[in-house]
């Protein structure tokens, strides 16, 4: 009967990414590709206005670090394992930030990166690693999944029909959004899924959560708080390449610190 029940959910209300396990509904989405596309493009506009709170680096001033930005996106959308690659827009920006070791993904593909992230991390497959992890919760579309969860049918509705007011006060919720561990389980894995193919060592996620480790927490982001735990993920990364088969070793050390000293 809950299996009915379950499926009568997902026809009713069309729910994209509805999956149906043990009887009940599990991640429903009430948006669509199409909702997330247009979400992801107010919440960009939003962000592309508000210059004091997130001063995004001119692509036309700051050539260098956004060819390589986007070479290391290119390589990872080209992986093959990019469900929406063609869907969704995948356009980058550079807040220059110091002090903020963080990079998100809106729904539809928006990338931003913190160049306090660039500046912390070491290495090229490191901040591969968390490109890809961020372009996973998008592709797997977790954004709108969390808050098809967190906020009623009304609110949804208003989103999608375009309440800019919302929109807005929704901004800084979508940026700092706290997945479930199943959600960053879930990026986790896919960032070792789309650098598999590649030449880059796969678990170059685990990369930035062995640097937090090693300096016992003390750097520790407040929105890893309420994540997994650093050491469980770091397992999980090299868990995820080897039984995936990753044969990627490349790091791409040096030339990395030609992107940390373009940076402004």
């Amino acid at each position: 009967m809950k299996k009915v029940f379950s499926v009568l959910i997902c026809s009713m209300f069309l729910l994209s990414g509805c999956n149906l396990f043990n009887g009940g509904v599990q991640n429903i989405n009430l948006f669509t590709i199409e909702n997330d596309k247009e979400l992801g493009k107010e919440v960009a506009a939003e962000i592309d206005n508000n210059p004091q709170e997130y001063p995004v680096l001119d692509s036309a001033q700051n050539p260098t670090p956004y060819k390589y930005l986007y070479d290391i996106r290119n390589t990872i959308l080209n992986s093959g394992n990019v469900t929406h690659k063609d869907d969704f827009v995948w356009r980058l920006r550079i807040i220059k930030d110091d002090n903020t070791k963080n990079a998100f993904c809106t729904p539809g593909g928006y990338i931003y990166v913190y160049t306090g992230l660039i500046k912390y991390l070491d290495s090229e497959e490191q901040l591969a690693g968390v490109l890809a992890h961020e372009i996973g919760h998008a592709d797997l579309r977790h954004s709108t999944r969390q808050m098809t969860k967190l906020y009623g049918v009304d609110v949804l509705l208003n989103i999608i029909a375009g309440d800019r007011a919302l929109i807005k006060d929704l901004t800084s919720s979508i940026v700092g959004l706290k997945f479930s561990r199943t959600h960053e389980t879930e990026a986790d894995k896919a960032s070792v899924t789309y650098l598999c193919p590649t030449d880059y060592a796969a678990a170059g996620g685990a990369k930035f959560f062995e640097k937090i480790e090693a300096e016992g927490g003390a750097s520790t982001p407040e929105w890893l708080s309420t994540h997994p735990s650093p050491a469980n993920r770091i397992e999980y990364f090299y868990e995820q390449a080897n039984q995936q088969g990753c044969t990627g070793e490349e790091t791409y050390t040096s030339r990395y610190q030609q992107l940390v000293r373009s940076l402004p």
